[in-house]
């Protein structure tokens, strides 16, 4: 059949936070008299029988049953309650039938979790907010896994880090079958960025694991957040703890849902927005105590995974009482 892909289902579950769920409602089911934008009709979809209870004891009454969705040119998961929980057999069954009918399926936040349940992110590069990430990892290793970017558009499924980083990825929706006069309308009227691209990164702080349940990669993630100013290659770390290179790589993705090289770089990274957020150090200082030797080699990395300069982020997370 075809869909009309201004209708959008949004499906609801309950126990999820408040927050993600009305993120697509807010975006599709607001009249904000947006001039250029598309008039949407939103269909909000109890997953399962009986009221939704969300954030704070708040309580929703959805209209329309998982049978809306056949009518939906866009079905969105805004989020879902557990990641160790497997989703509802027939909400799963509705998602497959509704993508392989052309619908546009997008998951926000840890929607992807319910997305991959049903096996819509086999052998796709998908996202997901960044804590939960390694758990997405764990239980779907046919996904691959994105921790570090906002959103990912493959083509008929869209994923989302969490919170804000939906509606960057909602509008990128928008944008992508609408044009960018709609979104900049719609992002006009939230008083919100019309544009966020996907590609920049989640403000991220992945430090070693509390509760690491490998013992071996938890000393190697230690080791390598102490020696951060030193130049550190993956085969040390692996050698450090008396693991094979190709072990060692297997073992961290699988706990960490990215690569020993990723997630060292992150840190590096991360090291250094916390000297530009609380130091008066320069640039080029900042780059030595992280690893790299110079403000020019700090830069490209910083810019790809933060999403701005470090000049830039200084001047928008200065801490007001720094450390000289």
């Amino acid at each position: 059949m075809s869909r009309d892909m201004s209708t959008v289902a949004v499906v609801m579950f309950d126990g999820a936070p408040l927050f993600e769920t009305s993120v697509p409602i807010s975006v599709y089911g607001v009249n904000r008299c947006a001039p250029d934008a598309p008039g949407f009709t939103l269909l909000a979809v109890a997953a399962e029988p009986g009221p939704v209870n969300t954030t704070g004891g708040i309580q929703m009454h959805a209209p329309h049953s998982l049978d809306a969705i056949k009518d939906a040119g866009i079905v969105v998961v805004p989020s879902w309650r557990d990641p160790r929980e497997r989703p509802p057999e027939p909400v799963l069954e509705a998602l497959r039938e509704a993508h392989a009918d052309g619908a546009l399926i997008v998951g926000l936040c840890l929607g992807a979790f319910v997305l991959a349940a049903a096996g819509l992110l086999d052998g796709r590069r998908a996202s997901t907010h960044w804590a939960f990430a390694p758990a997405l990892a764990a239980a779907y290793p046919q996904v691959q896994v994105d921790a570090s970017v906002l959103y990912v558009d493959d083509g008929d499924v869209v994923t989302s880090a969490g919170t804000t980083a939906g509606i960057d990825a909602c509008l990128h929706v928008v944008r992508r079958l609408w044009g960018p006069a709609a979104a900049t309308s719609i992002a006009r009227t939230m008083v919100t960025p019309p544009q966020r691209s996907g590609g920049q990164a989640q403000y991220i702080d992945q430090p070693v694991p509390e509760r690491a349940e490998d013992d071996e990669l938890s000393r190697a993630m230690a080791y390598a957040v102490e020696h951060l100013d030193e130049v550190i290659e993956v085969e040390s770390l692996a050698g450090h703890v008396h693991l094979s290179r190709r072990t060692f790589d297997r073992r961290f993705r699988a706990t960490t849902g990215v690569s020993p090289l990723q997630w060292l770089l992150h840190q590096r990274i991360l090291r250094a927005q916390q000297l530009l957020e609380h130091t008066d150090l320069p640039v080029d200082a900042i780059a030595r105590q992280v690893g790299l030797s110079s403000a020019v080699s700090l830069r490209p990395p910083f810019r790809r995974v933060v999403g701005v300069s470090p000049q830039e982020y200084r001047a928008t997370f200065r801490m007001a009482g720094i450390d000289r």
